[in-house]
């Protein structure tokens, strides 16, 4: 009898109970989408910032050295040390090598160019534009073209060539400020130390290259004589934001907290990687992108999250006008049912039951549309597909029942209070 009056209710309400499914659905398949994007967007994210900025920054631990005796400092009188380009490459063994998107190195000297019969005093600064990288099996392409991809040319990027002809005249770039201010333009040669070099672009960065002739770091190592030198790197990483425990000291921790520390991927872990692969160097944050690409993500996660409540209580109120309109339809059914007997757990239960079945086909549906959402989500935005997890069918039919017996609360409550005499009568 209790599933025959559940079956003639849904045959019966059929326009009632779909209104139900389809703010259950509505209202699931949005809590689907924000939930699958904000379990699988921290990744794409960070993907995405890293191809705007480096985050770590290599220099030789030499130049960090500050040895006083007596208050005296003796700290060698020098240009500083190097780091040689050859290791590099070694920054991407061990765990975290996937993780370690590109490098760009620099070397850099003050030169003084002669031009058109005048001189030029300025900047010169070597580094990778689009450089083959070989690592074990392994190739891939790095530099500042993919690193600082906010760099933007005006012309043409000069191409890495190391075996560059000796008679040739080799592309650099122009500083635009530099290039203003004295009225170069592409095509312009110039020369230093004996070499010609052929302006190919004018450079806009808005950074200290802007007032720079920005050469291959090849072209650079061989006029200042410095083969396989380099000043400093910049390495762009996969990272996830920080936060206390990332903050946290290594060598204070427990063995245990110490390898969980090492296999999260923050930034500073990653950097201690590198620093074990090459010893010779400092590695250092640039926190100013770890910090703001914690913001992003926290705004980014907040605003999902609020998405996701909104939609809900959207959900909980459909719902509760709802079912509040079908008990009200049904109330000479509740007083019969009371009259012969029937209780006060009956009667919830009977609505609970249908509030139910509501609930979990409305979060299938809703979750089958949500997966089809967050996957165009990331294509749109990312040009991927967002992965769905199946854990979040279980969440979202969790919620969804939450969400409908929540909204049902108020009007089974009434149903409850329902007077069976006044009831069949007509009265109420």
């Amino acid at each position: 009898m209790f599933l025959r009056l559940v079956f003639e209710s849904f045959r019966r309400q059929k326009r009632r109970k779909s209104i139900a499914l389809l703010a259950i659905a509505l209202g699931m398949s949005i809590a689907t989408a924000m939930i699958a994007v904000g379990t699988d967007v921290g990744d794409k994210i960070n993907q995405e910032l890293r191809t705007y900025s480096a985050n770590l920054l290599l220099t030789p631990v030499e130049d960090t050295l500050d040895v006083n005796l007596g208050g005296v400092s003796l700290r060698p009188a020098t240009e500083g040390a190097f780091i040689s380009e050859a290791s590099l490459v070694r920054m991407k063994e061990g765990f975290w090598s996937h993780n370690i998107l590109g490098y760009a190195p620099f070397l850099s000297a003050p030169e003084t160019f002669s031009w058109h019969g005048n001189s030029l005093s300025t900047t010169l600064i070597g580094t990778y534009f689009s450089q083959s990288v070989h690592y074990g099996n392994e190739s891939f392409n790095t530099g500042v073209r993919s690193v600082n991809s906010w760099w933007k040319v005006e012309g043409e990027w000069p191409p890495d060539y190391a075996d560059w002809p000796s008679d040739a005249s080799p592309s650099v770039l122009a500083g635009s400020k530099l290039a203003q201010l004295q009225h170069l333009a592409i095509g312009d040669e110039l020369e230093v130390r004996g070499r010609k070099l052929r302006i190919s672009g004018i450079l806009t960065t808005s950074g200290v290259e802007d007032q720079a002739i920005v050469a291959p770091l090849h072209i650079v190592q061989q006029l200042i004589g410095r083969p396989d030198a380099i000043r400093s790197a910049t390495v762009s990483a996969l990272t996830k934001p920080e936060d206390a425990f990332a903050r946290r000291d290594p060598a204070t921790m427990s063995p245990a907290m110490r390898e969980r520390w090492a296999c999260t991927p923050y930034a500073n872990a990653i950097a201690l990687q590198i620093h074990e692969n090459l010893p010779n160097v400092r590695v250092e944050q640039i926190r100013q992108v770890e910090q703001n690409q914690g913001k992003v993500l926290s705004r980014i996660s907040g605003l999902m999250l609020l998405l996701t409540f909104a939609a809900l209580v959207a959900a909980a109120l459909a719902i509760s006008a709802a079912m509040a309109a079908t008990i009200l339809e049904r109330r000479q059914e509740v007083g019969l049912m009371k009259s012969l007997g029937a209780g006060n757990g009956a009667v919830a239960s009977l609505f609970l039951t249908e509030a139910g079945l509501l609930a979990v086909i409305g979060g299938g549906i809703g979750f089958a549309a949500g997966a089809l959402l967050a996957r165009q989500i990331g294509r749109s935005i990312f040009g991927s597909a967002i992965t769905v997890h199946p854990v979040v069918l279980v969440v979202v039919i969790f919620s969804a029942l939450l969400v409908t017996f929540a909204g049902s609360a108020g009007a089974i409550r009434k149903a409850m209070r329902f007077d069976p005499a006044i009831v069949l009568r007509g009265n109420a």
